[in-house]
């Protein structure tokens, strides 16, 4: 019997047969395995990673409460698509949160489609978290390989600070993924010469912008220059391609802001942040200029940034306060930065390493002056998104200078002013680390007395440092390699120990919603203890929270309750009270009443400011309007507008104090006093109409 043979692969257009497609079990096979071309540990080793992240983002999901400014945005998505599409703080589209939505949408299809909850909002924040650390090690390794690759996936998977925010409901990590998107795409544009590529990566940043805005368009000048420098193009088609990309990047930026400004305001909420109730200011005032200088027109925009995170300065990442979210590799990153340009000098205008180093130390000193020299409103957990660059240059140079000490530790047999070069970089590896791991260890310092975690954390860098960089001498003098293999790994274990514990840190503990950190307190209101590392910035969960361990309140139908920290203004509105920037302290009995004589009004309650309006929002399950905002401050409710709400029935009870602030809440006040009925048993509320 003659055997039929399989029918030949097909040719490809020169001639050569193309492989067959590897059947369904080897492609399943390679999922865990990796390709053949990689090292056996490789794809082992990054789901280890993935794990390691996704468990520290995920541990003991219940116990996280969120930002409850946010929660509240979410929950009342899920009850009008007007107040989804806007990003509406209260289901009546009253006010906006001071951000676009798209995080919000992220959030809020999640728990139309599984409910509203604490895991519901927290899981895709998770999973764009991990799928940041996947992202970043796809594109180390494609350049740099497996080693590097590793490294780099995790460094970002213990950045301190990126563990605790990814365990919150803040846009951040929205933010940091679409970035990642954002570069991946670029660096393709920049290896093919296609256009198509760039297009993406323009609409990437786009979707960032309209998750935190002005913050998205950091990394724009890294992003430009990378594809004008090293694009296989010539100069005429870079720039054309270019423009082209940038249509991409304004189009997919401007067209929800530019919707949101079209419709009347009539018929829509206003814009939260604003002076005038547009986008376009909040753009360029609130979350754009009066985040860098710190004045401008917008209210909010000034202020806090002392507070939150240390003076403005260079030095503001190295501080307190903000060096344990972020700063562990700072130093090692930079020599590796410079390290790797020195390397790659003389290589083509297209190398494909020196574009990646260009495009990940734009990416990290970009960030850092932003950062450090921001004289607004700073909040430590924004460095979320210098995190990548600084993983990625510390898996990137870290394999680069290895490779550079150990040519150098070889280096016989050349030229003399060859050999000194070489040795001369044979040193830069052992400087890098024993720099490193002495700044981790004061840093593991500052916080002495904290816990057994921080002292093992010490130990454990000053030790593996030590090994590190007497393991990469000895092996240079005696030509060990093996030793070096040991000592390179060492080096790892020590630079990495310190935000490992913090990080283990802020797994083990519920985060603060407004103002999330990792690690303990390091004093002004940018350590775990929050304020003056005791008093804690707002931050409740989801419906029917309470406050510590308390549960007053009861969920609305659908949710799922969670705890809630202490405010900085006075404690949540579903535990005993919450306090308001101008509003009297609103107790749960207080909303039991106002559920009680709704009578059938679309808002339960006006209150002054955002803080206030979304603790009742989880509490009772009811839209509420924050008259001022997030600050107090916003001009979103008029007389004459109160006026119309209370004539049509729409709204019955509006809470006010002799503290309001501004002319508009003054002659809100006082005409409410005048023409309302104050119930007396709960101070400062009044029944209006």
């Amino acid at each position: 019997m003659t055997t039929l043979a399989p029918p030949p692969a097909p040719a490809t257009q020169d001639g050569r047969r193309r492989a067959a497609p590897p059947a369904a079990p080897s492609r399943l096979r390679a999922l865990f395995t990796g390709p053949p071309e990689d090292p056996r540990w490789a794809r082992p080793a990054l789901w280890a990673i993935l794990v390691l992240a996704t468990a520290l983002y995920a541990w003991n999901m219940s116990s996280v409460s969120g930002n409850t400014f946010y929660n509240a945005a979410v929950y009342s998505g899920t009850r009008s698509w007007k107040a989804f599409f806007f990003g509406a703080l209260d289901a009546g589209s009253f006010i906006t949160v001071d951000k676009p939505p798209f995080a919000l949408w992220v959030m809020g299809l999640s728990a139309r489609v599984l409910g509203y909850g604490t895991w519901q909002l927290m899981l895709p924040m998770v999973a764009l978290g991990t799928g940041s650390v996947a992202l970043l090690y796809r594109m180390v390794k494609r350049d740099f390989g497996a080693v590097a690759a590793t490294i780099a996936a995790l460094a970002l998977a213990l950045t301190p600070i990126t563990v605790a925010i990814t365990r919150d409901t803040n846009p951040d990590p929205v933010l940091v993924f679409l970035m990642l998107l954002g570069a991946a795409a670029l660096m393709k544009a920049v290896r093919t010469g296609l256009l198509l590529p760039l297009v993406w990566s323009g609409v990437a940043i786009g979707f960032a912008f309209n998750t935190k805005m002005m913050q998205a368009y950091v990394v724009l000048p890294a992003f430009f220059l990378v594809y004008l420098w090293a694009a296989p193009l010539g100069l005429g088609r870079r720039i054309r391609n270019l423009a082209v990309g940038t249509v991409a990047l304004v189009v997919s930026s401007a067209w929800w802001m530019v919707v949101v400004d079209l419709v009347p305001a009539s018929s829509r909420p206003y814009i939260g942040g604003s002076t005038d109730n547009t986008v376009w200011d909040l753009v360029i005032g609130y979350n754009g200029f009066g985040r860098i200088f710190g004045a401008s027109s917008s209210v909010g925009s000034q202020g806090n940034g002392t507070s939150f995170g240390g003076e403005a300065g260079l030095y503001r990442l190295f501080n307190s306060i903000m060096g344990g979210q972020i700063s562990w590799l700072i130093p090692f990153a930079i020599v590796a930065l410079i390290g790797g340009l020195v390397l790659r000098g003389r290589a083509p205008r297209t190398d494909a390493e020196r574009a990646a180093l260009l495009l990940w130390g734009g990416w990290f000193v970009l960030h850092y002056l932003t950062f450090a020299l921001a004289e607004g409103t700073f909040h430590p957990y924004y460095v979320t998104a210098m995190a990548p660059g600084i993983a990625a240059l510390a898996g990137i140079g870290g394999v680069m200078l290895y490779r550079a000490f150990r040519e150098g530790s070889a280096a016989v047999g050349v030229p003399p002013r060859g050999r000194v070069r070489a040795w001369g970089r044979a040193w830069v590896l052992p400087a890098a680390i024993a720099g490193s791991t002495v700044w981790a260890v004061v840093l593991l310092q500052r916080v002495s007395g904290s816990g057994t975690l921080y002292t093992v954390a010490e130990v454990v860098a000053g030790v593996a440092g030590a090994v590190a960089v007497i393991g990469l001498l000895l092996g240079r003098f005696t030509g060990r390699q093996r030793l070096t293999g040991i000592a390179a790994l060492a080096a790892v274990v020590a630079l990495l120990a310190g935000p490992a514990a913090y990080s283990a840190s802020a797994a083990g503990s519920s985060t603060n919603g407004t103002n999330p950190t990792a690690g303990p307190s390091t004093g002004g209101m940018g350590g775990a203890g929050g304020m003056g590392g005791g008093q804690r910035p707002s931050g409740s969960g989801g419906p029917g929270g309470g406050t510590g361990t308390s549960n007053s309140g009861s969920a609305p139908s659908g949710s799922s309750s969670s705890s809630s920290s202490s405010q900085s203004t006075g404690r949540s509105a579903s535990g005993r009270t919450a306090g308001g920037m101008g509003d009297a302290q609103v107790s749960s009995a207080m909303i039991s009443y106002l559920k009680k004589n709704q009578d059938g009004a679309t808002w339960l309650v006006a209150v002054a400011t955002d803080q206030t309006a979304s603790s009742i929002i989880l509490e009772s399950g009811e839209p509420v309007i924050s008259m001022g905002g997030w600050s107090g401050s916003d001009n979103a409710m008029t007389l004459a507008k109160l006026k119309s709400l209370v004539k049509s029935g729409k709204l019955h009870y509006i809470v006010v104090s002799d503290s309001g602030q501004g002319s508009s809440n003054s002659e809100i006040s006082t005409w409410v006093k005048k023409n309302g009925t104050a119930v007396s048993a709960y101070s400062g509320l009044y029944r209006l109409g």
